[in-house]
């Protein structure tokens, strides 16, 4: 089904490439909306309340509770208000919401026009027979409330956000109107590409409508033009051959424009493209005729303070840093995303698993399987387009943590399985399904991902390479999807755990309980180089296995989920490459110098500035850089000139030892490429040869931020004054008076409770402009309480 272009509106008028101006009969209805956080399901009992709220779509009432300290977070209904005004009623009359949690219902002028089961998929009520000329009300009633008939599992590792998360739409259409365009392109190649393109119309079908279509080349060039007739079952079909297509690829991605028109007017418009993949068995994936490594990551939607409720420009800054990190492939996990994230991997050029929320919970009962089997049909009509999608996956890890009695029992999960595999076909011939963690259904789908998390979960990561060889061996089309591991952003340690570790290296898949076994996981520091090495050492082995089809990276960025409340930054999943506001940890340097183009060098770690050890001790300094060669300098003295080797371990050969001088050290690196200089990167190393002592207390300063904030510094020192570098226990931070804590972010400043990264931690304080003062303190169990007063400017009149 097409999703409607959030470009193709009264309200931004975009020329798309055929320059065609874009259909005007969608109209953003975003703004101007009234929020009631009330739990009922009487409709005049709603709108009698008067503590409605304004605001502006999306929305979610979960953005801050679900990383607050409470545990828990609301789960229940809202509703959602808002007046339409319609001069004169022309035509029929349609509301699109691209995706609300979990269960939807629509009431205008106090009557019921209809509902939706299921959150993130889109989808449309018709309103014509419930208006009038004039004002018009919507009353939305969405509910995130515990239904165990519904997926995703609400014991799955994520947060389920209430509310209306995605843009709302109002379609405005003739009588008879295009309500659908549907295009596969079943045979593609260098030479020629067929299409089959299906126009579906609603309305008076009783009587054939002509429809034209235009198709449209990247260039602007009309390449197929011609004219149908919708027959009995309210279609009309067109299929035409583009001789030498402009292939859709990783670096090209070339989009069609496909315009369909009638007789009244009605205009409907959508893109595609051309290209063919390969999966070869037990080897490689092919893109067009060419072999690809599949270099990946995951996305969860969303985002600190805004929750699920993201707007286009985020979700479009999410995929364009997932691209400039040199990743050619996102798995959206676990559930499919807001239109927007489809237009963008399209445009730039990023294939996509989209994924089926059947995340955990096993297998239902019928009522379950229904709502579970039409989430599917719905999922691939609207994205049945993007030429980036290759793969429909069926789930994640289904058979865990069953909801209903015997619910993990494969012998009940394979038929069903079996059956959205069937269907998937049937609704789309040219893709592949696919699942992740679920042995018993291996050989239903088309492509699996056993759980491999070789140094996290189980094993080492130098292991990594016997499971990969072990999977590619057993299974006929094996990607993997998830590896990696959490790191907390400025924590580093002298002696990271290495490769070889403590834990078991034949161990190649984890185990169900985590607690009965030894892990990283449970045992690690946490830190930053950790998981440096980590992904190092899997880059190396992927980026030079000869069969590897790819994998995917767990996950870009950190986010919220109520099973960690115990972590670093509780309620926080860390084991993104940038945390949970965006901004990159040293994991994502390591990445763009394996997979990006563009030149850069970066210093392993610019979180790492106060560092200690004893004097006459080197200490290897890493460059991670897609560079030819590397000049590394200390203290402006040249310390050597190193040439790039895939083959060569950590950070491809650019690896120096250093000795380090008391107090400042100045780090720098100048990157060449065919000779020339291309990039450069420095820092200063405070080093000590001191070792601290016992932590006594905690120490508290603050800095002013360019946004007029204070960024409030929490420091872990002993009885002499010095930091604690090994200090990682949490701290709570309270602001007593004066200002406000920027909290329940998820992040490293944007939390109150927080643990210490090398004896520091911060929090971002929004000063009260009326104070004279602002008052801080930094506590735990250890240290009763440190207090810091902070002179703030009063403004006078």
């Amino acid at each position: 089904m097409m999703i409607p272009n959030k470009y193709l509106n009264v309200l931004v008028l975009l020329i798309v490439s055929a320059g065609v101006l874009a259909q005007s009969r969608m109209t953003l209805m975003n703004e101007n909306w009234q929020y009631l956080e009330a739990n009922m399901s009487n409709i005049e009992q709603a709108r009698s309340m008067d503590n409605w709220e304004p605001i502006d779509l999306p929305h979610t009432w979960n953005a801050l509770d679900v990383t607050d300290q409470t545990p828990g977070y609301r789960r229940t209904a809202s509703w959602y208000r808002k007046s339409l005004d319609l001069e004169q009623l022309n035509g029929r009359y349609l509301l699109y919401f691209e995706g609300a949690n979990t269960k939807t219902q629509l009431y205008v002028n106090g009557r019921y026009a209809g509902g939706h089961l299921g959150g993130y998929v889109g989808f449309e009520i018709e309103l014509t027979e419930f208006l009038k000329n004039g004002a018009n009300e919507l009353m939305v009633r969405v509910d995130n409330g515990y239904d165990r008939q519904l997926i995703p599992s609400q014991q799955s590792d994520f947060f389920i956000y209430g509310g209306i998360t995605r843009d709302v739409w109002l379609k405005q259409v003739p009588e008879t109107y295009l309500s659908d365009i549907t295009i596969t392109t079943p045979q593609v190649s260098e030479k020629v590409g067929q299409t089959n393109i299906a126009v579906e119309l609603k309305g008076n079908e009783k009587h054939q409508q002509v429809v034209e279509l235009s198709i449209v080349d990247p260039t602007g060039i009309t390449v197929f033009s011609d004219k149908a007739k919708s027959g009995t079952s309210g279609k009309a079909l067109f299929e035409f051959k583009v001789k030498r297509p402009m292939l859709w690829d990783i670096s090209n991605p070339n989009l069609y424009t496909v315009v369909a028109r009638l007789s009244n007017g009605d205009e409907l418009q959508d893109r595609y493209g051309y290209r063919w993949f390969h999966f070869e068995p037990h080897g490689p994936f092919y893109l067009n005729g060419k072999r690809l490594l599949l270099r990946g990551t995951h996305r969860h939607e969303e985002l600190a303070g805004v929750g699920a409720a993201l707007s286009n420009a985020q979700h479009q800054a999410d995929i364009q840093a997932i691209k400039d990190m040199g990743a050619n492939f996102i798995r959206l996990g676990h559930y499919p995303q807001d239109p927007e994230v489809y237009r963008a991997c399209d445009e730039l050029g990023l294939l996509v698993w989209d994924e089926l929320p059947w995340c955990r919970g096993g297998i239902g009962d019928e009522v379950w399987k229904a709502n579970t089997q039409r989430l599917l049909e719905e999922m691939i009509d609207q994205n049945i387009n993007h030429p980036s999608i290759v793969l429909w996956s069926l789930g994640n890890e289904i058979y865990w943590l069953p909801e209903f009695e015997g619910g993990g029992d494969p012998d009940e999960i394979n038929p069903f399985l079996q059956q959205l595999h069937n269907l998937s076909h049937q609704l789309d011939p040219y893709r592949k399904t696919a699942i992740r963690k679920y042995y018993e259904g291996a050989d239903i789908v088309d492509v699996f991902s056993p759980s491999i998390w070789s140094g996290w979960y189980s094993g080492t990561y130098k292991n990594y390479e016997q499971a990969l060889n072990k999977s590619l061996a057993k299974y006929d089309h094996f990607v993997h999807m998830e590896y990696g591991g959490s790191s907390h952003v400025g924590r580093h340690t002298e002696n990271p755990i290495t490769g070889d570790g403590l834990i078991n290296p034949n161990e190649w898949e984890e185990a169900v309980n985590q607690v009965e076994v030894m892990n990283i996981a449970q045992n690690g520091d946490w830190s930053e180089n950790y998981i440096v090495d980590l992904f190092d050492w899997h880059l190396q082995i992927s980026e030079t296995h000869p069969d590897f089809m790819g994998n995917a990276q767990w996950a870009f960025r950190d986010f919220g989920t109520p099973l960690r409340p115990e972590n670093d930054i509780p309620y926080v999943n860390q084991k993104g490459l940038v945390d949970r506001s965006g901004k990159p940890k040293d994991a994502y340097y390591v990445f763009k110098s394996y997979w990006s183009d563009e030149p850069f060098a970066y210093i392993e770690s610019h979180t790492w500035t106060e560092r200690s050890g004893p004097d006459g001790v080197k200490r290897e300094i890493n460059v991670f850089s897609n560079a030819d060669e590397v000049e590394f300098f200390l203290n402006g003295k040249l310390l050597g000139r190193k040439q790039r080797d895939l083959s060569s371990y950590p950070a491809c050969g650019l690896t120096w030892d250093v000795q380090f001088e008391a107090g400042a050290n100045e780090l720098r690196a100048v990157a060449y490429k065919a000779g020339k200089q291309v990039a450069t990167d420095s820092m200063t190393v405070n080093y000590r040869f001191e070792k601290a002592g016992t932590p006594d207390a905690l120490t508290l300063s603050f800095a002013k931020l360019e946004n007029g904030n204070l960024l409030v510094t929490a420091h872990a020192v002993d009885q002499n004054g010095l930091r604690c570098l090994d200090y990682e226990e949490k701290v709570y931070f309270q602001c007593l008076e004066g200002g406000k804590l920027v909290e329940h972010l998820g992040t490293p400043t944007g939390s109150s409770v927080i643990a210490m990264a090398n004896g520091m931690a911060a929090i971002e304080v929004v000063p009260d402009a009326s104070a004279a003062t602002l008052v801080m303190t930094v506590l735990n169990q250890s240290f009763k309480g440190t207090f810091l007063e902070i002179p703030l400017l009063v403004k006078t009149p």
